[in-house]
């Protein structure tokens, strides 16, 4: 018997008396943790008698008018860009996901970019639709398994060379044209809840702030990122990253934008998140708001079901990358941030807010910048808001 075969039998005869792996099994008896969703607060509800909701301040939904204006704006700076950066008209907008083994799965859930994504996936099921612009969008999944918060937050993280060398470079793109990401990602193995300060809701925060600054050095067109919380993970039985820290999630995306509010608003720069200016970082905002608590539905009739999930009550199933899938597909159909760039049949020139009709509120937004050069409401790109701008709103008027 040689050297190699005695190894071989050792080690065969050894394997038996080895530590079985542990296996974590989705515990499909925990159905609901009795927490709000955030965009469903009551008027003076607050989680833990401390955290007002709601995806916005002052447990509003919708984006502020002032951040909204400041994403208007950035989103209408988004164009075809060849290669080097420059505007094309034969150029491409990257729309990409970053992000972790969840992020992947409902992004694409292909594990190599010459394989078609699954079936249920985002860019499967947009795919199917001719409401994108195609012609001009190419959306991309950066995201990949097993690489949480701490492996985007410096712009010299592996995931970056990874992305451009293995995902852009061999389609003939490049970092330039990347301007708009989904950001979905989580800290690992969180030990530490609200409201100790040593939560892991607020060092997410902090980690949210870094990634955007470094997503600005990757991409420096990067012009939007739309930030997600965590899918349901109440059937989840490892440390992973089980509830109530999937759920405590969605108060760290929460607070990294509105660090960015108040940023702009002359109330300084965050402590946790650093600058978020628009010289240093991309607009933020909320993408699709994903949890759910279980099999308690929703506002809107959503909910989570263990069968959503594999066998690890963390990860989704083919179901439950379809749920995410939809709710992507919905939020960029509806997101005004998005009405220019992404749909295939982009607004009326005149309807200045991206909201699918042209109103008093458009022609507002446009006398207050009358006579400047804001970029938004110079419709017809002159230089200055002036009459014909005001021509363009009124033949538009949809009232």
């Amino acid at each position: 018997m040689n050297s190699l075969t005695t190894c071989i039998s050792a080690a065969l005869m050894l394997a038996p008396l080895a530590a079985p792996l542990p296996v974590h099994a989705s515990d499909c008896t925990r159905t609901s943790t009795g927490f709000t969703p955030l965009n469903e607060f009551a008027t003076g509800e607050k989680y833990l008698s401390l955290y007002e909701g709601g995806l916005y301040p002052g447990n509003q939904n919708e984006l502020p008018p002032s951040h909204l204006i400041r994403g208007l704006t950035e989103a209408k700076t988004i164009k075809p860009r060849a290669a080097n950066g420059t505007v094309s008209a034969n150029g491409r907008i990257i729309l990409m996901s970053i992000g972790m083994s969840n992020t992947t799965q409902e992004w694409c859930a292909a594990t190599s970019i010459t394989q078609p994504c699954g079936a249920t996936s985002f860019m499967a099921q947009a795919a199917e639709l001719d409401t994108i612009n195609f012609n001009q969008v190419t959306l991309i999944d950066g995201a990949k398994a097993s690489q949480v918060s701490t492996q985007w937050d410096q712009p010299t993280d592996a995931n970056y060379d990874r992305i451009r060398d293995t995902i852009l470079t061999p389609q003939g793109l490049s970092e330039a044209q990347v301007q708009g990401v989904w950001v979905k990602v989580a800290n690992a193995g969180p030990t530490v809840r609200l409201p100790s300060a040593g939560a892991d809701a607020f060092a997410f925060k902090v980690h949210l702030g870094n990634i955007a600054r470094a997503l600005r050095v990757r991409y420096p067109n990067l012009r939007l990122m739309f930030l997600s919380n965590r899918i349901y993970a109440g059937y989840a039985s490892s440390t992973l990253n089980p509830e109530p820290y999937a759920y405590e999630s969605g108060f760290g995306v929460k607070w990294a934008i509105q660090a960015q509010l108040t940023q702009a608003a002359g109330g300084g720069i965050d402590a946790q998140s650093g600058d978020l200016s628009p010289s240093v970082a991309p607009h933020l905002s909320w993408g699709p708001n994903l949890w759910g608590d279980g099999m308690t539905p929703r506002a809107d009739g959503m909910i989570w079901e263990c069968s959503d999930f594999s066998s690890d009550g963390t990860h989704p199933a083919v179901t439950g990358r379809g749920k995410v899938g939809q709710l992507l597909v919905n939020f960029f159909a509806a997101s005004p941030l998005c009405a220019e760039w992404y749909r295939a049949a982009p607004p009326p020139r005149g309807d200045i807010d991206n909201n699918g009709i042209v109103n008093a509120v458009d022609l507002s937004l446009l006398l207050s910048a009358w006579q400047s050069s804001e970029p938004l409401a110079d419709i017809d790109d002159s230089g200055v808001v002036d009459g014909a701008d005001l021509t363009i709103v009124m033949s538009d008027w949809t009232g």
